[in-house]
């Protein structure tokens, strides 16, 4: 199976699946003599770790991570560093209903069609629980950003809709995000989401979201122009995230509805440095950082896994209807918000040490 490598300068690679004895990753590139450690990555690790309210899966995962390879006295030797996660909470028989039917909205069927083997457990390789490692990798990437762009860095990302229910922009507060159990910026919006979800969890059914991450302190440069693009790679690397539907940078598809005196961002000068006006781009403009903050957002889908019966086909072409058991996120779009922070700090992780390597020269 291809396609489980992601970057260039700064790649990971993810194993493992759902109901398996173990879930892993292997990052290379990381630059040597940088500290790390196991509790670095840890802490971004348990804020993704199912069964922290009622509003994600009770699945009890500690997802305790060791670092197996690629740290020699606390510090990272430009080895490959090969990362593990056991699982501990596998409940593989709450699938055994399901394994010749095909779930509505999980890629069961089209696995099935190109490999003509699937994984029924949890949906094995498709789960979301791969997306455990990309956490695990992220932190390392947060490691080679901060080492090199310093304290004015950071990558943090907020719940900005659940269902058709968006936040009040006016209200936005970063220090409400670690208050509530939704990563939400607006404290109205939270307590207003408790009861929706409460009501989409005991009915059976589930809810969408979308998510959105700023990262600032990034110095103008990054991103390589036409195929390459920071922007694009920032696309691509949210739209792989499991549930992802779409994705916007910037203005997004609001910037559809602007005029062009609007939607452009004026620059003047202010204390010898260029200083933009609004940020329309998403700090990114031809595919490389402006220095602005850069902001994506991505919309999730509503869980597929529901119990409200279904109509859908098995394994031998009959009909027949589905409803799927066992301990599921009636907002999968929760747990999504520290996997989005981690995919942009692997993007801007890949992009600083392809910039470094071809602009050591010029300085730029």
């Amino acid at each position: 199976m291809a396609g489980n490598s992601f970057g260039t300068a700064f790649r990971f690679t993810t194993w493992g699946e759902s109901h398996g004895p173990a879930i892993g990753c292997v990052v290379d590139g990381a630059p040597p003599r940088l500290p790390l450690a196991e509790a670095d990555l840890q802490v971004w690790l348990d804020r993704r770790r199912p069964g922290q309210s009622r509003f994600t899966t009770q699945r009890q995962e500690p997802d305790q991570v060791r670092i197996l390879s690629g740290v020699f006295e606390g510090k990272t030797t430009g080895a490959p560093i090969h990362m593990m996660i056991d699982n501990v909470d596998q409940r593989s028989k709450d699938y055994s209903d399901t394994k010749d039917k095909f779930r509505p909205g999980h890629a069961d069927y089209t696995y099935w069609k190109k490999y003509g083997i699937r994984d029924y457990r949890g949906g094995g390789r498709a789960s979301a629980r791969e997306t455990t490692m990309r956490v695990a990798a992220g932190g390392v990437a947060r490691v080679v950003l901060s080492h090199t762009l310093g304290v004015a860095f950071s990558v943090r990302g907020a719940l900005v809709q659940v269902g058709p229910h968006a936040i009040d922009r006016s209200r936005w507060d970063w220090s409400a995000v670690d208050d509530n159990p939704f990563w939400c910026p607006d404290r109205q919006a939270a307590q207003m989401w408790e009861g929706y979800l409460d009501g989409v969890r005991k009915a059976g059914s589930s809810a969408g979201a979308v998510i959105e991450v700023v990262a600032s302190g990034v110095p103008a440069g990054l991103g390589e122009p036409i195929y390459d693009k920071l922007d694009a790679d920032l696309a691509r690397a949210m739209m792989s995230i499991n549930a992802v539907k779409a994705v916007e940078i910037g203005a997004g598809l609001a910037a559809a509805a602007l005029s062009g005196e609007d939607n452009a961002d004026e620059m003047r000068m202010a204390d010898g440095q260029v200083k933009f006006l609004s940020n329309n781009a998403g700090g990114i403009l031809g595919g490389i950082s402006t220095g602005q903050d850069i902001v994506c957002r991505f919309a999730v889908k509503p869980t597929s896994s529901i119990l409200s019966p279904r109509r859908t086909v098995d394994l031998q072409g009959h009909d027949t209807e589905i409803s799927t058991k066992g301990r599921h996120d009636p907002c999968v779009g929760i747990r999504a918000v520290p996997v989005g922070e981690a995919m942009m700090a692997c993007v801007l992780a890949d992009h600083l040490l392809r910039h470094r390597a071809q602009c050591v020269v010029t300085g730029a």
